[in-house]
């Protein structure tokens, strides 16, 4: 009886994928690897970040204002982070500025997907009106958050929670991002990853700085 030599091309391609998956798993890079793909579909521009529409209708944004004017308290009001340096802030003391939040963790690979991009919005906004928060919810620890950080090379601002989470900024998912006006209010808000480094984003980021 004639027996069949073993051939790689003899293994099912889905045996093949469920094999590198598994290396990629075991050695930690399965996130990266997952991320990397995510950002080539972010690249063709299929889900960039979605701007609300008062930024094309004047008449909303000037409700918006006056909503936001009546002096109820800031969205996230009591709650407080700590940055990669251990120093507490408290998110009250951001109010006066536009605020934008994204909640995101290492293992999480849209999250490291979109990363890159945020970078590159927070380069070029150049406003001391406008402040990023880059909330890690990682239960790992500081050094963890840190030393992905460090090895990205990102420099935005980096905090993790230090109280309890504000109701407010409860997701389903993960990255979740949040745009805050200088009067505490969300006015916006994109479950899931996004492409932030859109001229829609920053003209709305700094039309609300300015005013």
């Amino acid at each position: 009886m004639d027996k069949k030599k073993f051939s790689i091309k003899s293994i099912p391609g889905w045996a093949v994928m469920l094999g590198i998956f598994g290396i990629l798993y075991l050695t930690g890079l399965h996130t990266e690897a997952i991320g990397q793909v995510q950002r080539l579909l972010l690249a063709t521009g299929i889900k960039n970040a979605d701007v609300p529409e008062t930024l094309q209708n004047p008449d909303a944004t000037a409700v918006v204002e006056a909503s936001a004017a009546a002096g109820s308290p800031m969205a996230g009001a009591g709650f407080k982070m700590v940055d990669l340096n251990g120093k507490q802030v408290n998110f009250e003391s951001l109010k006066g500025k536009v605020v934008f939040m994204n909640i995101w963790a290492t293992w999480c690979p849209p999250c490291v997907a979109e990363m890159p991009n945020i970078q590159k919005l927070y380069e070029k906004v150049g406003s001391d009106k406008i402040t990023f928060v880059m909330l890690s919810v990682d239960e790992g620890g500081m050094e963890k958050v840190k030393k992905f950080i460090d090895k990205k090379g990102f420099t935005f601002p980096v905090y993790m929670p230090a109280s309890q989470f504000p109701q407010e900024f409860y997701s389903n998912a993960i990255p979740t991002t949040f745009i805050i006006s200088p009067e505490g209010k969300i006015v916006a808000k994109q479950e899931g990853m996004a492409d932030y480094d859109t001229k829609e984003v920053r003209e709305f980021l700094q039309g609300m700085a300015k005013k």
